[in-house]
């Protein structure tokens, strides 16, 4: 199925929820990229045993693909000096909720409450900041990407490195989520937020 051996199959096929794609991607180890920067397919991710939140996202998207759902992901964008993030959708009972891959504490698991795409994003938007000067940083989304537009590049079981599926996500339309005078009055984050902010899953070795 899908071009995956029977072993990586049986893998996909136990993650049979969304709370075990969660709970499988929380202990593999985050891929700091020791060597150089990557775009690790799903099966490279299992080879692996790594993944950065790119490839996290890619990973549950295929594990909720063999149980019926779109391999749908968000992505999260930030200003210049934060990082971007891309999260997995899926819908339940009619409600939206997300699978992450991140190494720190609040970015992470959305259960299926939200009604549209944007409360779900909005979610993440209190907790989104830089832990060097408490900054609110999010800003704008996608709406859902249907991955499968790639499935004739190969890119679930692809050896090499998918750039061609993050350089699509930069490219499409994103929704600003604040207006200049939004931006203009925002609270940074308090110390004690900054210091939750700090834990780390996953050091590096």
């Amino acid at each position: 199925m899908f071009g995956f051996t029977e072993k990586e199959i049986k893998i996909f096929k136990a993650l049979n929820t969304p709370k075990k794609i969660q709970d499988f991607l929380n202990q593999i180890p985050v891929n700091f990229e020791p060597d150089r920067e990557t775009v690790l397919s799903p099966r490279m991710v299992l080879k692996e045993h790594r993944a950065h939140c790119m490839e996290g996202a890619m990973f549950a998207a295929v594990a909720l693909r063999f149980h019926g759902h779109k391999p749908l992901v968000v992505d999260l964008t930030s200003v210049k000096d934060d990082h971007d993030h891309v999260i997995t959708v899926f819908k339940q009972q009619g409600h939206w909720g997300a699978i992450s891959k991140t190494n720190h504490a609040v970015l992470r698991y959305r259960e299926p409450v939200y009604k549209t795409i944007r409360e779900l994003v909005m979610s993440y938007f209190h907790e989104y900041f830089t832990n060097h000067n408490g900054k609110k940083t999010l800003r704008s989304y996608s709406l859902p990407v249907d991955l499968s537009r790639f499935d004739k590049q190969g890119w679930m079981t692809a050896k090499e490195d998918i750039w061609y599926v993050p350089e699509h996500l930069i490219e499409v339309a994103h929704k600003p989520i604040l207006s200049r005078s939004q931006i203009a009055m925002l609270r940074k984050a308090d110390p004690i937020e900054i210091q939750a902010g700090k834990i780390i899953e996953w050091k590096k070795k």
